[in-house]
């Protein structure tokens, strides 16, 4: 991993600096946690579940293997983990930042979008014959042959929040971003041919599908709401993840945006002059400074940082 180039951007000295910068960030995330408290609140669409249709519905009713407390700890406590672990070893408040809130958006707006859905389908669960007869004894309509649920509200309510799976999508959107933040780190397309990059990168996505295996498992899910909730959570970490930082196979792929255009701005501050007083002042290799590209006043990007210093940076 690359040396800490702007060593003195620490959570002490620049933390709450760069936390202002993302004032309105902060703002939209605390928006959706309201939002996705909402969308538990409200009762789903209930969809017409007719008598003939209970044959696929009648699967039994049992605890989840993976509690709902444990999804926030999987999809967020473990990736912020491991992010703050690469903070101390780097000591970089840029990347633990940007990280740290391209995570939390990764997994409001997948939760946010997958509760959205589900209220908005209504899907019954594979196990919605009991939640809706508890005794084992179906009641129908004489005319609509629809059921007339003699269970409790609360579990009823659940049960139509099959499509698609919140376990899934929250399980991807947190370890699918995982993913692509630790190929950034371990530089897994440096193109060296180290398999065991990969695998540290696949792990989380193993992780998560085993969540989703166990939803069905447990017959709270089909098959669709899984691989649904997987895709959703897995895109929305993909765009999240790219909003912060570069795609892995990039040369700056292990940084933030943020820090190489901090390192831009101090060029473009002392007049495109990289001396060596002035980056041994900044604490700035002249080899992070190459192909930085700076917008001049015209409004033409040009590689005035380009061959401060020959050879890669590894």
């Amino acid at each position: 991993m690359p040396g800490n180039q702007l060593g003195t951007h620490t959570i002490r000295t620049h933390g709450t600096h760069v936390a202002k910068l993302h004032m309105h960030d902060w703002l939209i995330l605390m928006l959706l946690v309201v939002i996705e408290v909402g969308l538990n609140v409200i009762e789903p669409f209930h969809r017409f579940v007719g008598e003939g249709m209970m044959e696929d519905l009648k699967y039994p009713l049992q605890d989840n293997t993976i509690p709902i407390w444990a999804v926030p700890i999987i999809a967020i406590a473990l990736p912020l983990a491991v992010i703050i672990v690469y903070y101390f070893i780097r000591k970089d408040v840029f990347d633990l930042h940007q990280a740290a809130l391209g995570l939390l958006f990764a997994v409001l707006v997948t939760g946010v979008l997958t509760d959205s859905i589900k209220d908005a389908v209504g899907r019954p669960r594979p196990d919605f014959f009991w939640r809706c007869f508890p005794n084992g004894k179906g009641v129908f309509d004489p005319i609509t042959k629809n059921v007339m649920c003699t269970g409790l509200k609360s579990v009823i309510k659940e049960g139509h929040k099959s499509f698609p799976s919140g376990h899934t999508s929250w399980s991807f959107a947190g370890l699918g971003f995982l993913s692509w933040y630790l190929s950034g780190k371990v530089r897994v397309f440096d193109r060296r041919g180290h398999v065991a990059k990969l695998c540290i990168v696949f792990l989380p996505l193993l992780v998560a599908s085993l969540v989703g295996v166990s939803r069905v498992d447990d017959y709270w899910h089909h098959w669709q709401d899984v691989f649904a909730g997987g895709l959703l959570g897995l895109t929305v970490a993909s765009f999240c993840y790219l909003q912060f930082f570069p795609p892995p196979y990039d040369m700056d792929g292990w940084g933030p945006h943020v820090y190489f255009q901090t390192l831009a701005d101090l060029a473009s501050e002392n007049g495109g002059q990289t001396s060596s007083s002035n980056i041994n002042c900044l604490g700035i290799r002249p080899a992070e400074l190459e192909n930085v590209y700076i917008q001049s006043h015209n409004g033409v990007v040009s590689p005035m940082l380009n061959g401060v210093e020959s050879g890669r940076r590894y």
